[in-house]
């Protein structure tokens, strides 16, 4: 219920489609423009593959600017690193 109540939910996946030979990845930046994009990024950037990331921002009365964008992806990092995603090696999902 939290989750469907965030004000932002931003999210991009990557994965490899076997059958047509094809990376395919998307994003939905959720009203926070640009967000998505700069996940799919990310995901990239940190050759993370057959995965998901959806980071959930509520707005708490403060405008955070640009710095937002900051937050956003360094949420998304962290949690790709814990999962062993980044340092220019690829996980394979399974």
């Amino acid at each position: 219920k939290k989750v469907a109540r965030a004000t932002h939910n931003i999210f991009a996946y990557r994965f490899w489609d076997e059958e047509r030979g094809v990376q395919v990845s998307d994003n939905d930046d959720d009203g926070e423009n640009a967000a998505g994009g700069r996940l799919a990024a990310l995901l990239e950037l940190m050759h993370a593959n057959n995965c998901l990331v959806v980071v959930s921002r509520w707005f708490g009365g403060v405008l955070l600017g640009p710095d937002r964008f900051k937050y956003i992806n360094n949420a998304a990092r962290g949690i790709l690193e814990e999962q062993g995603y980044g340092g220019g090696k690829q996980r394979q999902g399974q």
